[in-house]
């Protein structure tokens, strides 16, 4: 076992690091932490993350998630009718597919994304794996690591809250099932909630992201101890993720609209201190994909950037406003993302830059002030 998880103030690590990493999407954490009190903290359960290595070979890991925009104050354009999506979507699944699900596993990291694994988990009275699908948060099923070793996604079983209900045994490609999913969730008006992937344990030590809920726990423990203490929480940050502090500034314009089940937009730092006089722009579809300063490319996807308050708390995309004050991070992306067929999934091209990849670590030689 990795670890077992009872306090509140461990729930909330997990969940604050998960969000740092969520580069501004996957999910709001306050709703995040809420599925967790519920389940774990008002009902005295403990919450028990398995290293992958653990489970018996032939048992199934699954991933419940919630896909839609990130835009703000969104609704359910319709009646609510399901209240728990989740406790719906993991009947159908038991019963009516009749799946022997043996563990869960996030499909990303995120304040939201992350918790409706863990909630899962505690409604099942089942472990999680210490993992993810992604290593980050992204917009689109594609970047998924289910899709990258070519892997399915069914039999899935996706539940809108205006009371939606789909199996999915099969779809034509990955561009397809996409499709579905994100009409479902436009046809709602905000969400919808999935369940699907299940590969066996011994699929799941070559595909999934190793280690990333041990990392965000003790990123999220790191940051609270540096608030405490009043130390520098971006190099904080920056240091747990491997990463760099590559931007300090004021948000003097922020775009956005939401299309096609996705947060679009465009976001404007000016830079401030030894960043004065400098410009970081960031093209956004929910999580930040796609950043330049001064016009030149300084991180290009799948690598990672996220941005912080000055007062050290991770900011999503949704919360943005102008004038506030932030601190960039840029941190290095899994290394199966950098492979080709990774790429192809998650580079510059797959979102429509001419661009050819170029590791962050070789764009912010030239944009870390020092």
């Amino acid at each position: 076992m990795v670890a077992k998880l009872k306090c509140r103030e461990d729930f909330e690590s997990l969940l604050l690091g998960a969000t740092i990493y969520a580069t501004g999407g996957g999910g709001d954490p306050k709703k995040g932490m809420l599925m967790l009190k519920e389940v774990f903290l008002d009902k005295g359960r403990e919450l028990l993350i398995y290293d992958v290595e653990e489970l018996n070979d032939d048992e199934y890991v699954v991933s419940p998630y919630f896909l839609g925009t990130a835009a703000p104050k969104v609704k359910v354009r319709k009646e609510v009718k399901v209240n728990n999506p989740v406790t719906r979507a993991l009947e159908i699944y038991v019963k009516k597919l009749d799946m022997k699900v043996g563990a869960f596993i996030p499909i990303e990291l995120g304040g939201g994304n992350t918790a409706v694994a863990l909630y899962a988990a505690g409604l099942a009275g089942l472990p999680v794996v210490d993992g993810d699908r992604v290593g980050r948060a992204a917009p689109e099923v594609h970047q998924d690591t289910i899709v990258l070793f070519g892997k399915s996604m069914t039999p899935a079983v996706t539940v809108t809250p205006t009371g939606n209900e789909l199996v999915i045994l099969g779809y034509a490609d990955i561009d397809d099932y996409e499709a579905i999913l994100r009409h479902l969730s436009v046809l709602a008006g905000s969400h919808t909630l999935i369940l699907d992937a299940p590969i066996r344990a011994r699929e799941a030590k070559e595909v999934i992201i190793k280690g990333s809920l041990s990392r965000c726990l003790e990123l999220g423990r790191k940051v609270v101890e540096a608030k405490r203490k009043g130390v520098n929480v971006a190099k904080v940050v920056a240091e747990a993720m491997n990463g760099w502090v590559i931007f300090k500034g004021v948000i003097s314009k922020w775009t956005w609209r939401s299309e096609g089940g996705f947060l679009l937009g465009e976001l404007e730092i000016k830079g401030s201190e030894e960043y004065e006089g400098h410009v970081l722009r960031s093209w956004i579809k929910n999580e930040h994909i796609m950043i330049w300063i001064d016009d030149e490319p300084a991180v290009m996807p799948p690598d990672l950037f996220t941005l912080i308050t000055n007062n050290g708390d991770p900011l999503m995309n949704r919360n943005l406003e102008v004038g506030l004050r932030v601190k960039g991070i840029a941190a290095p992306a899994p290394k199966v993302w950098r492979t080709n067929r990774g790429l192809e999934l998650f580079g510059p091209k797959h979102f429509g830059f001419k661009y050819d990849y170029v590791p962050v670590e070789k764009l912010v030689e030239k944009h870390i002030m020092t």
